[in-house]
């Protein structure tokens, strides 16, 4: 999927050039009062970048205020079937949100993607999106194939009593972010992969099953049961840490907001 990565400024470039750096067919647009970074094509105003690039690229990802980005978008807007898929980014990379285009224009797996790239929390509004609660965390030895990770989460699934479609994603520590099996097993089951900054799995304070091989291997406390936890918001553990085949696998449940 061809992407354009936009900035406004000068602090937003710095998120955009990390971006273009990773995501494939990523080109980078900076305003034309940013200085640096040589390779950008340059744009007097948003609205009218916007305007042009809108039917040339599959995703736009905007280092940008919300409100700057739908008054960009707003003109330009056509069908959910051919707009591309927008996703917002604040400066201190913070936030990915999927803005437009959620599931047709692939703006969720964006996100996802944008924020595994940064260290961000996705921020995914869709409705049949949003009621998959169920997280799958996953720790392996490096070079596991997809299908034995696959056979250990439904396993796990199967264990806590959830299906498949209940599955928001699967998630790991960043240093499994481009493990082959890991990317493959969440694409055969059809749920996104995210990936969890090994700092917050280290300053992770809620409760969960520590390991000792793990910290020795990698320097981290644990990796399936934080990650499964940090990955949802109001989290909590449906099937603790089990080894399975040699894969480590938790499972956790995002819960809703309860009426008083």
């Amino acid at each position: 999927m061809k992407i354009a990565v936009l900035s406004l400024s000068r602090e937003g470039a710095k998120v955009a050039e990390t971006l273009c750096r990773t995501l494939p067919n990523a080109e980078l647009y900076l305003h034309a009062g940013v200085g640096g970074h040589p390779r950008a094509t340059r744009f007097a105003s948003l609205l009218t970048v916007t305007a042009d690039i809108f039917t040339r690229y599959r995703g736009l990802v905007f280092v940008a205020p919300c409100g700057a980005v739908v008054r960009a978008l707003a003109p330009n807007l056509a069908h959910k079937t051919t707009d591309p898929g927008v996703v917002v980014v604040d400066v201190m990379a913070r936030y990915a949100v999927s803005l437009l285009g959620g599931h047709e224009g692939g703006a969720n797996a964006l996100a996802i993607e944008v924020a595994n790239i940064l260290g961000a929390e996705p921020v995914i509004t869709t409705t049949s999106d949003a009621l998959k609660t169920v997280i799958v965390g996953v720790g392996c030895r490096k070079g596991t194939p997809a299908a034995r990770i696959e056979a250990a989460v439904r396993q796990a699934l199967g264990l806590a009593g959830v299906g498949i479609e209940q599955v928001a994603c699967l998630a790991s520590a960043d240093l499994k972010q481009n493990e082959a099996g890991l990317i493959e097993a969440a694409r055969a089951m059809g749920v996104p992969f995210r990936v969890i900054p090994s700092d917050d799995l280290r300053r992770c304070w809620r409760e969960f099953t520590h390991s000792k091989f793990v910290k020795n291997k990698v320097n981290l406390p644990a990796v399936a049961e934080p990650a499964a936890l940090l990955a949802g918001r109001r989290t909590e553990l449906l099937l603790p840490r089990q080894i399975i085949a040699g894969i480590t696998v938790a499972v956790a449940r995002e819960n809703c907001m309860r009426s008083e």
